[in-house]
């Protein structure tokens, strides 16, 4: 690692996007929760740091999903020749990152991972005072298999998000409604939602608002990231009606795998995945938080 006094660590910018892209590409340690052509809109609207010798970054640390008091850790990644101290690169961007937090408001940072047992930051992170804080099931489908088309009155169509549509109002009554506000997006996160994923749908019942969808896709695998449905229309077929098109989705797609999460306390999801055949793995997401 350079001498202590070549360091550099900045707030980074829509400039940086290149640097980050190279060392995803020719790092050992990455964390990426975040997709490319996400990573543009993340700088813009996120707080996140890097760390240079002279004009070249060989460590960034990305926060995603700002919405006080709450926040994701985004991405991180250090540079191939400096493998060996990621963990002290680590905990330099985190000290600066947090500031920067704290001046949006945030309180609350989190971690997510997929696998409790071989997550590579998680015994840095609890070192650094982060807390266990929730536990996650993962599913895969491998098919296309559809029990059930849901409500037929219900219509799906693409989110709107334009300045006279009233889609974010929905959308946001929805998330307070319906998930934990460490899970609540922002008319922001909901603006780059439309903008980098392929599919983002809402359901219309008697011409309101009650539900929402959107997917991503990485090569031959699908993610379904999330489902909203507004709890006054719960047991009407709703969220069913989603599941259905989204499979469908994933099916013009030609994806050969389509995986997800949840939180472990979320029975109803869980029911509605494995009616659709999803199978629940074996291995246990988590979320980690830190009180900043």
């Amino acid at each position: 690692m350079p001498d202590s006094h070549e360091q550099k660590v900045r707030l980074l910018n829509s400039s940086d996007v290149h640097a980050i892209e190279r060392l995803l590409r020719t790092s050992e340690y990455i964390y990426q929760r975040f997709t490319l052509s996400e990573l543009p809109l993340l700088l813009q609207h996120y707080p996140a740091v890097g760390i240079f010798h002279d004009t070249t970054m060989y460590g960034f640390l990305l926060s995603q999903n700002t919405h006080a008091p709450n926040a994701w850790i985004g991405g991180f990644g250090v540079s191939w020749a400096e493998s060996e101290s990621y963990i002290t690169i680590l905990s330099t961007l985190l000290e600066l990152l947090n500031l920067h937090l704290m001046m949006h408001g945030v309180y609350y940072l989190h971690y997510s991972g997929n696998d409790t047992q071989n997550d590579w930051l998680q015994p840095i992170l609890l070192k650094d005072g982060f807390i266990p804080y929730r536990r996650l099931y993962a599913y895969d489908k491998f098919d296309y298999y559809i029990p059930s088309e849901g409500n037929q009155q219900v219509k799906i169509r693409p989110v709107q998000l334009t300045t006279d549509s009233s889609d974010i109002a929905a959308l946001l009554a929805i998330e307070e409604l319906c998930f934990e506000d460490l899970w609540r997006y922002d008319s922001t996160t909901f603006s780059d939602i439309a903008a980098t994923h392929p599919y983002f749908v809402v359901a219309e019942l008697n011409g309101q608002v009650v539900g929402y969808q959107f997917n991503a896709v990485d090569d031959e695998s699908g993610y379904l990231v999330r489902i909203g449905v507004h709890p006054s229309v719960n047991r009407q077929g709703i969220g069913t009606r989603l599941m259905a098109e989204a499979i469908r989705f994933f099916q013009r797609q030609q994806v050969t795998r389509i995986m997800l999460n949840t939180q472990e306390d979320n029975d109803h999801a869980h029911r509605l995945y494995e009616w659709f055949d999803f199978i629940r793995l074996e291995q246990m997401g988590f979320v980690l938080r830190k009180t900043l």
